[in-house]
């Protein structure tokens, strides 16, 4: 394990693994969960629908344009390459088009421990929280391709916190909170370190002390916002994943929409199954 990323060789990764590859020289990366035969599931941002996420997280990949009508002709690697169900972000890719030009391939690691999490440099690479075993992982993922992920958001709905889900299974409550992406988590959690630090700077004489002071900050807010830690998140079914979606975003639309409150099976544990509120 790397102090910045975890670099895997093909060979390596198994199905239901959480794999990533670095874009435009480490600025980014592109997450999915490899379900086995060179085939990787992961989200994208919906080519029909016009979004004002900033380009920096997106990059679009060979095959990742294709509807479910009309695969991909570009790639013959295998033969449902790029298949995509209409006005969804979620598409199905051979683990070539996914790594993209520079090829090069990474694993997500689960269950790290808090020092190993606080080391790490950059967000995206890990997670305090387990894994669920890989059928359920690869379940999760083969059902949102064929049902989608709701709309993509480049802070609370992006590719990591895709290939999170399907490996926890957790999603958060609150709808105005960060996502669960230790990727967007990074680029929040940086200046609000240096905010937080910069009174210090009337107590520090050294700059090195300060600049310690604000990498400090910057870790504890990322592991702050790790769903491994949250206590604002819960395991939803993926059954249940649109019915979820769908009373989150009527919470803003109360006035337009009727809800009534049902019984939905939010875990997949023995915990008794908690209430929300489900639109018709």
């Amino acid at each position: 394990m790397g102090l910045l990323t975890h670099k895997v060789e093909r060979s390596e990764i198994a199905s239901g693994d959480h794999i990533y590859t670095w874009r435009t020289v480490f600025a980014y990366s592109h997450h999915g969960i490899y379900v086995g035969g060179s085939k990787v599931v992961h989200f994208t941002r919906d080519q029909n629908v016009v979004s004002g996420d900033p380009i920096l997280f997106y990059a679009p990949l060979n095959c990742s344009s294709a509807s479910s009508t009309n695969v991909s002709s570009t790639c013959t690697n295998i033969p449902d390459c790029g298949f995509q169900q209409k006005e969804s972000g979620v598409v199905l890719s051979c683990l070539d088009c996914f790594l993209g030009e520079e090829g090069l391939l990474y694993r997500f690691d689960y269950e790290a421990s808090p020092s190993v999490f606080l080391t790490k440099l950059r967000g995206g690479t890990c997670t305090t929280a387990q894994s669920d075993p890989p059928e359920v992982v690869i379940h999760r993922a083969m059902y949102l391709l064929q049902n989608g992920f709701g709309s993509y958001d480049v802070f609370k709905n992006n590719c990591e916190d895709f290939a999170l889900y399907c490996k926890t299974g957790l999603l958060v409550l609150d709808q105005g909170a960060l996502g669960r992406s230790g990727q967007a988590a990074s680029v929040i959690g940086a200046p609000l370190a240096a905010i937080a630090s910069s009174p210090l700077k009337l107590f520090m004489t050294s700059p090195v002390g300060l600049v310690i002071a604000t990498a400090g900050m910057y870790c504890l807010t990322r592991y702050a916002t790790d769903i491994g830690v949250r206590t604002d998140v819960t395991k939803v079914k993926v059954e249940e994943l649109t019915s979820f979606h769908n009373c989150k975003s009527s919470k803003k639309r109360k006035n337009e929409n009727h809800c009534d409150t049902r019984e939905v099976t939010l875990n997949q544990t023995d915990t008794p199954a908690k209430k929300l509120r489900r639109c018709d």
